[in-house]
């Protein structure tokens, strides 16, 4: 290729480049042009819009203040209505009260003048009293004092006299009904509280499998026998009674705990130093666990709420104390019924009385540990624990340790005394028995007059026969009288003992 022709096909390239560029230049510029004249239009376009947009909402504007405005004038005058209402009411109401106080004034004015007319009536007839009592004290030769003193003598007189004998009738009805509501209300008590038993004896006589067991519970040199003495607390006594062992203690839940363990060491047939640990400890657990459930229980029984829990126990701890034979829990529950049930004859608080009830013998839980009487000991753990001085009062006053200040002592006492009093409730050894019964008779014989002297019906009844010299029934009655107030100086009882006296007559004739 020669220059030339380079040098043409470069130029040719050259021109091809400008005219393109000036095509492509032409073709920016007209598109430039239409883009231009398409926004112009758009712009037109939406001026007008916002135009009309603005004249449509002026106009609404304008419709909605001329609303406004309408609605504005309605209330207006709508309250000035109202106004004019409320002026003409008040006009109505001032013209009212005016006519009102113009009543008033002349009500007063006619009750003025009333008043000064009574005034002066009333001063006349002073004036003619006071002119006729003159009279009356010239007549009766007395001053008005003289008189009124002397008319209030003969009225006090007479109304003393009156009152007198109003109230030697109410004392003799008072006694009367009193008599007789307390005889109906105890019996009512006793008749519903339902009584399982007579009399309970704590065990303390365990049996046996054989005698051979008796070596094996002593062990080799004593050693088991002193190890459950001493882990316990209490005297094993092995005797020559045949198959059965004793056992001794003044603490009833030592003892009921060393009978369930030695029954357990029976049953297992281990017996032996460490055994007998482990078989005291486990039965002091189970022991621990039924006087809690039966302090629980007896609560649950007489409804009784919001006790100690130290009290609760000690509680369950009287169903293995008893006295004279019969079980101090069972006891206890039975008074809290009792007390309960007259509580309600009386319209009293049932509740109080079976708290007391039941809480008037837990002294005797821990008589054994602490001096004193059990009542003075029981209204010592009662105050100690909370309880409120009502119902300590009726724990320490059922035995008249103190004097009872409530109506719950005396209630709690004599259920105490009904609960103990009845057949079967007590047993006594035959030589306490056997003394009583002397000392019966011998009370009764003791007396000028008697011959002889007999106590039947266990105690409860003692027959006098009296000597034929003894005429008079007068001297016959003040003679009972005095026996039996001998017997309730001398001696101590349950319940009641009748006295009764008999006098013999003897006529003897002989046919011949």
């Amino acid at each position: 290729m020669t220059v030339t022709a380079m040098v043409c096909a470069v130029a040719g390239l050259l021109i091809g480049a400008l005219l393109g560029f000036a095509y492509h230049k032409k073709q920016s510029e007209s598109k430039h042009r239409g883009a231009l004249s398409e926004a112009e239009k758009i712009l037109s376009e939406a001026k007008q819009k916002a135009d009309q947009t603005k004249r449509e909402m002026i106009a609404e504007a304008k419709d909605e203040v001329h609303k406004q405005r309408q609605e504005l004038e309605r209330e207006t005058k709508e309250r000035r209505n109202e106004l004019q209402r409320s002026e003409r009411r008040l006009e109505q109401k001032e013209e009212n009260l005016d006519k009102k106080t113009e009543n008033i004034s002349r009500k007063e004015e006619e009750l003025r003048q009333k008043h000064e007319q009574a005034q002066e009536k009333l001063d006349k007839l002073t004036e003619r009293e006071q002119e006729l009592i003159t009279k009356l004290e010239q007549i009766a030769q007395l001053s008005r004092e003289e008189a009124r003193d002397l008319l209030l003598a003969e009225v006090e007189a007479e109304a003393n006299h009156l009152i007198g004998l109003r109230l030697k009738e109410l004392e003799e009805r008072a006694k009367r009904e009193a008599d007789r509501k307390a005889q109906e209300i105890i019996a009512t008590a006793v008749q519903r509280c339902s009584v399982e038993f007579t009399s309970d004896v704590v065990v303390s006589v365990v049996n046996l499998p054989s005698d051979e067991m008796k070596g094996r519970i002593i062990g080799r040199e004593g050693r088991n026998i002193r190890t459950f003495e001493t882990l316990t607390g209490v005297d094993l006594i092995v005797d020559d009674t045949p198959e059965a062992v004793t056992l001794s203690s003044f603490d009833p839940v030592r003892r009921e705990v060393a009978r369930l363990s030695l029954e357990r060491l029976v049953v297992d047939g281990r017996i032996h130093p460490a055994r007998i640990e482990e078989i005291i400890e486990r039965a002091e657990k189970d022991v621990q666990i039924q006087i809690i459930e039966t302090g629980e229980q007896a609560l649950l029984d007489t409804g009784i709420k919001n006790l100690h829990p130290e009290l609760t126990k000690i509680i369950g701890q009287l169903r293995y104390r008893t006295s004279y034979g019969q079980n101090a829990l069972a006891h206890s529950l039975e008074v809290a019924h009792l007390a309960g049930i007259m509580a309600a004859e009386l319209g009293l608080d049932e509740s109080k009385a079976r708290r007391a009830g039941l809480l008037h013998d837990i002294g005797k839980a821990v008589d054994h540990q602490v001096e004193g009487p059990h009542a003075q000991i029981g209204a010592d753990l009662a105050k100690r624990y909370g309880e409120a001085p009502d119902i300590v009062n009726a724990i320490a006053a059922h035995h008249e340790d103190e004097e009872p200040q409530t109506i719950y002592a005396i209630l709690v006492s004599a259920a105490d005394a009904v609960s103990a009093s009845r057949p079967g409730a007590r047993r006594e050894s035959l030589d306490a028995y056997v003394k009583r019964l002397e000392k019966l008779e011998e009370v009764a014989t003791s007396f000028s007059g008697v011959s002889k002297a007999f106590a039947i019906q266990a105690g409860r009844e003692v027959r006098v026969a009296v000597a034929p010299t003894v005429t008079d029934d007068g001297v016959m009655q003040k003679l009972a009288y005095d026996i039996a107030r001998k017997i309730e100086e001398e001696m101590r009882y349950p319940g009641q003992i009748k006295v009764t006296l008999i006098r013999e007559t003897r006529a003897v004739e002989y046919a011949k």
